[in-house]
């Protein structure tokens, strides 16, 4: 992993804000016993190939509140070859064509598959979205899947307080948990909250 997320390593001397949080890892290791999601009228889900600009806005704009900053210290280049593996799936939800969301599945754990990232924009949160949204994405992965042994996915004390209820709620169970120092440079903007502060 280290080697992995070595992008997401502060530069030598930079500023930096420290976060302490809990990661729980769950998994699915059977498609759910229900009908497939169906997403209300207006909202529209497609499979897209975004440009590492529209993907930066969009993950941004969903995991600003959420401390997400790992893919922000991705460089252009190597978040471009991520984004175009045809092991990387990224899925974009739109309400009456605004952007609302997006979740990113990765098979490239075969024969499991990684819930990379899942979340709506701040507005659209709280509107009953979230629970249809995410069968989908649990649809998307195991409709057709053959030799899939189950889908993965990690959320952590720093999302929402919802999420981790939400993934259970879908079918997820834990099998994991760790705690995780980040060190978050400054000039990202992000703002730990107190309860995570190290």
């Amino acid at each position: 992993m280290d080697d992995v997320l070595s992008y997401a390593r502060p530069l030598p001397g930079e500023a930096t804000e420290r976060a302490v949080v809990t990661v729980v890892f769950l998994r699915m290791l059977r498609a759910p016993e229900r009908p497939p999601a169906i997403l209300p009228p207006g909202v529209t889900l497609t499979r897209e190939r975004l440009s590492v600009a529209q993907y930066r806005a969009l993950y941004n704009d969903v995991g600003g509140p959420w401390l997400w900053w790992m893919r922000r210290m991705m460089p252009d280049d190597m978040l471009a070859r991520h984004l175009a593996s045809p092991q990387v799936s990224t899925y974009v939800l739109r309400v009456n064509g605004e952007e609302a969301g997006f979740f990113e599945t990765d098979a490239g754990y075969w024969p499991f598959v990684n819930l990379n990232y899942f979340g709506l924009k701040p507005g659209f949160v709280g509107h009953g979205l979230g629970r249809k949204f995410l069968d989908a994405a649990v649809d998307s992965v195991f409709r057709g899947a053959a030799g899939l042994a189950g889908m993965t996915v990690n959320t952590c004390s720093a999302d929402h307080p919802r999420a981790l209820p939400a993934y259970l709620a879908a079918g997820f169970t834990e099998y994991r948990r760790v705690r995780e120092e980040w060190d978050i440079p400054v000039r990202l903007g992000l703002k730990v909250p107190a309860h995570l502060r190290g």
